[in-house]
């Protein structure tokens, strides 16, 4: 079982799970998630790696988000958890996740030994159609006015195991809907574009080939511009491809931090 741990920062207490021993390996979750969604992860890297999977400010047991809190704000908390490790760590965000994981390597890239980049955007405004954006920013705010589903179309491509739906459900009871809409703010507006072809470590690029959300062709977009970067593509996944198919994620990430040592 993971022990759990601590960090507080401007304010904000954050909560992470840690488990194992080796070279770090920081999971950063989606919108609407938590740490409890990289269990498959946390269990099965944890023999070659120090795995850590955060909640991020405003979800799980870490604090509330405070007015005016922006990617800045997860950016230096992320920062805050990755330097109590010791040392640079192997760095994994999807969907959302990814988006916070680029702002702290661009403030802080001595942090980071490698980027795992999963599914995910350099921000809605910086990898979509301004168009997909409005029509992404209004559906988010009617299903939160409407109540919250994890399973909403387009998040994995086919129904989900029932294990990840109960899963899901459990997240979803305890998802604080202010700390959503902050962070659906923050991601429709950043456009971190320009980070991409700044990124000088080692990047693995891990996308479900059937991602109705962030679709290959962001990958792609990704695979130009991040210098070197490397793309493996999880047949038959969508979205979530590291709730949908665990043990092919599990298998790309420990091969490309392992042959990074």
């Amino acid at each position: 079982m993971p022990s759990v741990d601590s960090v507080r920062v401007a304010g904000l207490d954050v909560v992470f799970d840690r488990a194992g021993n080796g070279p770090p390996l920081v999971l950063v979750h989606g919108a609407a998630g938590d740490a409890r969604e990289w269990q498959a992860q946390v269990s099965g890297l944890s023999d070659d790696f120090t795995v850590i999977a955060w909640d991020e400010p405003g979800a799980g047991r870490s604090s509330d988000v405070p007015a005016g809190f922006g990617l800045a704000g997860y950016a230096t908390a992320l920062a805050a958890v990755v330097q109590t490790l010791g040392s640079p760590a192997h760095v994994c965000g999807v969907s959302w996740g990814g988006t916070v994981v680029l702002e702290p390597y661009r403030r802080r890239p001595e942090l980071v030994a490698t980027l795992v980049l999963a599914d995910t955007y350099a921000g809605w405004k910086g990898s979509l159609p301004e168009a997909e954006v409005r029509a992404r920013v209004t559906g988010v705010e009617r299903m939160l006015a409407e109540g919250f589903d994890p399973r909403f179309p387009g998040l994995f491509a086919a129904d989900p195991p029932e294990d990840v739906t109960a899963l899901l459900d459990t997240i979803a009871a305890d998802v604080r809907r202010e700390s959503v809409r902050v962070a659906l703010g923050a991601v429709a507006a950043a456009d971190l574009s320009d980070v991409l072809p700044t990124v000088a470590v080692p990047t693995l690029l891990l996308w479900g080939e059937l991602d109705a959300r962030s679709p290959l062709s962001v990958a792609h977009a990704f695979a130009r511009a991040i210098p070197h970067a490397k793309l493996v593509v999880i047949a038959g996944a969508g979205h979530l491809s590291h709730l949908e198919r665990p043990a092919e994620f599990n298998a790309a990430i420990r091969a490309f931090c392992r042959s990074r040592r």
